[in-house]
């Protein structure tokens, strides 16, 4: 499948050009640009990301664990009565467990980030574009992975925005 990237000079000229291409129904957009861009993920219409409903669940999930560890630990296999207090003393289990809440949050982020963006991918076929590393410096790519879409529908579709180049890239 081929990808087709069209280059801008300026971010607001590749807002309204991915605004065009999401209002012309094509699948497989994205963005490549030297810094974040205000409505971007919304000009693309990208869905909005579940990475933070990761992290409550990792999270939730390695607190309940870690109280459940320390309490059985405390009660059922090495119980130990120091101080007349009761096996199940709560107050002390709250600061591993909230320690184990941030660590098992912060773990699943990671991953769920690595899952959700395809990383670590060494090879993109964007990077074999003649003058694609500027999109780290001044440039402002969009890239269209939809086959139903080839070089003269995207630059009718972009007609009046004047990309600097659209070409394809294998």
């Amino acid at each position: 499948m081929s990808l087709l990237l069209a280059e801008f000079r300026d971010p607001e000229t590749l807002l309204d050009a991915a605004r065009r291409a999401r209002d012309a129904g094509w699948q497989g957009l994205d963005a490549h640009v030297p810094f974040s861009i205000e409505g971007l993920s919304e000009a693309l219409g990208l869905p909005q990301t579940r990475l933070r409903l990761v992290m409550l669940t990792g999270g939730v999930l390695a607190g309940i664990f870690a109280y459940a560890l320390q309490w059985y630990t405390a009660v059922y296999d090495y119980p130990l009565n120091s101080g007349g207090r009761p096996l199940n003393s709560w107050p002390v289990f709250l600061i591993p467990t909230f320690e184990a809440v941030v660590l098992g949050a912060i773990l699943s982020g990671v991953v769920g980030f690595l899952v959700s963006t395809g990383l670590p991918r060494l090879n993109h076929p964007a990077f074999a574009a003649h003058g694609f590393e500027r999109a780290s410096q001044d440039r402002f790519f969009l890239a269209v992975a939809d086959p139903a879409v080839d070089e003269t529908r995207l630059a009718a579709a972009l007609d009046g925005l004047d990309p600097l180049s659209i070409r394809e890239v294998a």
